[in-house]
Order: C-alpha cells, then sequence, then structure tokens
C-alpha cells in the first residue's frame, strides 16, 4: 500500500515538473512585441507628458506603465537638443519642450539608428516607442529626472 502510494506521488510530481518547464520554455521563447508594427496608444508633446508625471506621477505610471512589461506605446513630439550613441551601440535622443530641465530620453534599437544620425539638433521630431519611466524631481540630488522611452523608432 506505501509502495503504491509513494509511486503515484512521484508520478503526479514528475508530471507537475514537466507542465512547468513546459510552461517556462514556452514564456521564455514567446516573440517580444514589435513596436514598430503595433499601434500608437499616445500622441503626446514632451511638455505633456513630463507635466503629466511631474503633477501626478502615480495617475501617469496607472495610465502609462504595466507591471507585466506591456507599457504602452508613445508617440512624444520635441525639440532634439542631443544624440548620443550607448555602451550598446544604439542612438540615444533627448528630446525637450519649452523647458530644458527635464524632458524624454529615447533609446532607439539598432534597425532605427541609422535613420537618427542625419538628424540636425534643435530640429522638431516624433518619436514612437515604449515608455519605461516618468519624469520625477529628486528632492536629494535637486534635479530632475527625465522620461525614458525604449525600443524606439523615428516617426518624422
Amino acid at each position: 500500500m506505501m509502495n503504491r502510494c509513494l509511486r503515484w506521488i512521484l508520478i503526479l510530481g514528475v508530471a507537475a515538473a514537466i507542465v512547468v518547464v513546459g510552461v517556462a520554455l514556452y514564456m521564455f521563447n514567446m516573440p517580444h512585441r514589435d513596436v514598430q508594427a503595433a499601434a500608437v496608444d499616445f500622441e503626446l508633446t514632451v511638455d505633456g507628458i513630463v507635466g503629466e508625471y511631474l503633477d501626478a506621477s502615480s495617475n501617469s505610471n496607472y495610465k502609462y506603465l504595466q507591471a507585466e512589461g506591456e507599457s504602452k506605446i508613445l508617440a512624444v513630439t520635441g525639440v532634439l537638443k542631443s544624440l548620443e550613441i550607448d555602451l550598446r551601440g544604439n542612438s540615444v535622443a533627448f528630446l525637450v519642450g519649452k523647458t530644458d530641465e527635464v524632458g524624454v530620453r529615447c533609446t532607439f534599437l539598432e534597425s532605427a539608428s541609422a535613420k537618427v544620425k542625419g538628424l540636425a539638433l534643435g530640429e522638431e521630431i516624433t518619436v514612437k516607442g515604449v515608455i519605461r519611466s516618468g519624469a520625477e524631481y529628486d528632492e536629494d540630488l535637486e534635479m530632475y529626472e527625465d522620461v525614458i522611452m525604449a525600443k524606439c523608432d523615428l516617426v518624422k
């Protein structure tokens, strides 16, 4: 009797382990979301998104960010203040609005980095990407933190 019970426990344990490994492999190998092909959820200006976050960050986080990683896709329009290359070789654009204190940092995909290199500083552009974090004022450092967008592409 004890031997038979132990055998069923082992069979159920192995079956559960196989299911868990199968689900984990499925989730790990899922294709990434194609931000460039997806529709834009919100069209904003730099001043609009920064203002929303500085006025009510918790409401803005609820509106734009999701804990599951499927954050909203934004199209943000602003003036190109600087253009840099990150450690991975991707272009990073810094967009500003009416003030230079705080803006939007956009990290472009490798495929879109070539489009960005031809831009001139001071040019008004629209960037499409996924929001990762919002703007806020850090009282300890006495400075603003920018809105961060990733997987960006140039719209115009």
